[in-house]
């Protein structure tokens, strides 16, 4: 019997790392996205999934190929949007989708009125995500199970043709609040078991939120009061308790409100010379004018 060795062919991790440019994409993520550490964290370890199963590939090694499609649950404002962004740039810099595009959709761009709506609508969305991403907020909508004039089902059986013999062209994200996400899972187990990779994200913490709106406000050439700081980090934990509260997204709406009260308030002051500081600075007054602290 004859042995015959097969010498390794050698690979520079770091080289065939740096050639796809993922990092850069990873840094963005880190730069942009106060918090959310178990989501980077799950979203280079995906990263160093598919870079691992694009050197196999190279050396002419077969295996299943990962799959792609994605669940990202969590309350709304907590980056899911943004990090599928960032999700489709890293897919297309390691030649798993063509494009790179991110298609954003609910519902109402999927599911028609009436009979023989719906399918045309579907596949005129999916042929605009092909070679990208498609991203379906609040996923669970689609289905109705009390309604059976409803046609979010026809969606649904469309999606997963298309997500099982298009896979190598498109990803399909699906996204919402985790309960609702769940129970939508659960009444699919087709679509259960076309999606493998589950990204939750957590809820900012009050002293995030405050982050957010400093970094908000710089990028929009404003700062706060040196009071103001822990105003705005009252305010964060006020509204957390309040329904429909959004995270980010409410912090942001809190940000536009207190920069309209800030001109209203030198419109106001009569003053004919203002200075730069004027014009950039939110006092803790811009913030404590909310309605969350008048009618308290």
């Amino acid at each position: 019997m004859t042995t015959k060795f097969i010498k390794d062919t050698l690979l520079n991790l770091k080289e065939e790392y740096d050639k796809t440019k993922i990092q850069e994409i990873i840094d963005e993520l880190e730069q942009e996205l106060i918090g959310l550490k178990p989501v980077k964290t799950r979203i280079k370890e995906i990263a160093a999934l598919l870079l691992v199963d694009r050197l196999r590939h190279q050396l002419g090694l077969l295996s299943g190929s990962p799959g792609l499609h994605m669940s990202f649950t969590g309350s709304p404002g907590t980056g899911k949007t943004t990090v599928a962004m960032k999700m489709a740039d890293i897919l297309h810099k390691l030649s798993y989708i063509r494009k790179g595009h991110l298609l954003t959709v609910t519902r109402d761009d999927l599911v028609g009125q009436y009979i023989g709506h719906t399918a045309p609508k579907t596949k005129e969305v999916l042929k605009q995500a092909m070679g990208g991403v498609l991203f379906i907020d609040e996923a669970y909508y689609l289905y109705k199970p009390d309604n059976e004039r409803d046609y979010g089902a026809e969606a649904i059986e469309i999606l997963l043709q298309i997500m099982e013999n298009q896979r190598d062209d498109l990803v399909v994200i699906f996204a919402g609040y985790k309960e609702k996400m769940d129970k939508f899972y659960e009444s699919n187990p087709g679509l259960s078991s076309r999606v493998t990779n589950h990204v939750d994200f957590p809820d900012y913490t009050s002293q995030e939120l405050l982050e957010i709106a400093k970094l908000m406000l710089e990028e929009q050439q404003y700062k706060f009061a040196s009071d103001a700081d822990g105003v705005l980090l009252d305010y964060a934990e006020r509204r957390m308790k309040q329904p429909h509260f959004a995270n980010a997204r409410s912090i942001r709406n809190a940000i536009d409100r207190a920069r309209m009260r800030q001109a209203n308030r030198i419109f106001s002051s009569g003053d004919a010379i203002l200075t730069k500081s004027d014009l950039i600075t939110i006092k803790s007054e811009d913030i404590l004018k909310s309605r969350l602290f008048t009618q308290s």
